[in-house]
C-alpha cells in the first residue's frame, strides 16, 4: 500500500490540457502584437478585448505553472 501512494505522487502534474493554454496564450500574444503594429488605422475594441484575453491567459498560466506544477 505504500509503494502504491508513493508511486502515485511520482508522477506528473502535468496535463496535455495545459500545453494547449500555454499555445492558445502565444497565439493571442502575437495577435496583439499585431494589432498594436497596425499603421494607418487600429481597431480599438480589437485591441482591448485582445489585451483583456491576454491578461487572463497569462494570470491562467501564471496559476497553473506556479500552483500547480510545483506543487
Amino acid at each position: 500500500m505504500f509503494l502504491a501512494e508513493e508511486a502515485a505522487k511520482a508522477t506528473s502534474n502535468i496535463n496535455h490540457f495545459d500545453w494547449f493554454m500555454l499555445a492558445f496564450t502565444i497565439l493571442i500574444g502575437i495577435g496583439f502584437v499585431r494589432l498594436v503594429m497596425t499603421r494607418p488605422k487600429k481597431n480599438i475594441f480589437a485591441i482591448g478585448f485582445t489585451a483583456v484575453s491576454l491578461a487572463l491567459f497569462l494570470y491562467i498560466d501564471y496559476i497553473m505553472i506556479f500552483k500547480v506544477w510545483m506543487a
